[in-house]
Parts: C-alpha cells; sequence; structure tokens
C-alpha cells in the first residue's frame, strides 16, 4: 500500500492576510484568492496522465483549524486502509473525518503534536 503520494496543501497563518498575499504575490509571482488561496497543477512522475495539485492558502492567525502556524496536507492513495495500518501502530488519529466532492479528509498528529492533514482525491 503507498502511503503517501505527494503533498495536497501548505497551511499557515497569518496577522495580515493583505499584506502577505501582496507580498507572495509581488515577489514570489504567487497570485491567491484572499479566501481559498490558489493551487499547484502538477503530473504524476510515474503515470502522466495523471494529474494532481497542490494548495497554498493562508488562514487567519485566530484560525481554529489548525494550532500550530503551519499545516501540511499530504496526498494519500486509500484513506481507510492508512488511517487502519496507522492506528495499527500506534499513531494518534483525530476521529474527526470530513467527505466533500473533493475528496476524504483525515487529521492525525505526529510525535510532537503536530496536526498533520491527509487528503484523498476523488477517483476520476
Amino acid at each position: 500500500m503507498k502511503r503517501v503520494t505527494g503533498i495536497g496543501g501548505i497551511f499557515f497563518k497569518t496577522k495580515d492576510r493583505t499584506q502577505m498575499l501582496e507580498w507572495y504575490d509581488k515577489h514570489l509571482g504567487i497570485k491567491a484568492d484572499p479566501e481559498y488561496g490558489t493551487t499547484f497543477e502538477w503530473r504524476d512522475k510515474d503515470n502522466p496522465e495523471k494529474t494532481g495539485m497542490t494548495v497554498w492558502s493562508l488562514f487567519k492567525e485566530e484560525s481554529k483549524y489548525f494550532e500550530r502556524p503551519f499545516m501540511i496536507n499530504y496526498v494519500v492513495d486509500d484513506m481507510d486502509a492508512l488511517l487502519k495500518a496507522l492506528e495499527e501502530e500506534g499513531v494518534r488519529i483525530d476521529p474527526k473525518r470530513d467527505n466533500h466532492e473533493y475528496g476524504k479528509f483525515a487529521w492525525i498528529y505526529d510525535p510532537e503534536g503536530n496536526r498533520i492533514e491527509l487528503w484523498e482525491p476523488p477517483k476520476e
């Protein structure tokens, strides 16, 4: 079973979204929607017909969606199988799950308490 197959998103908290969006646009050329961020599209190395994306987004500093300044979202192939394996390995797993038209989401924690988001994109 494959576990993580890519980075689905990079999210971080900011005190001033407008200022940060302007800075990233001016200096790094990242043009992002203030609410949703932006996506970087890519192709799978082993299967170039398969496309994917990585989301880049800013959250308000007071957001409760994640506790630390940053959160990384990892792409997975089979959420249910991976969570079962992680549970057997003793990994701390958040019981919350989200299912949307744009995929399944679950959260785990590393040994230092960093919340990690797992994302299984919808099957084509």
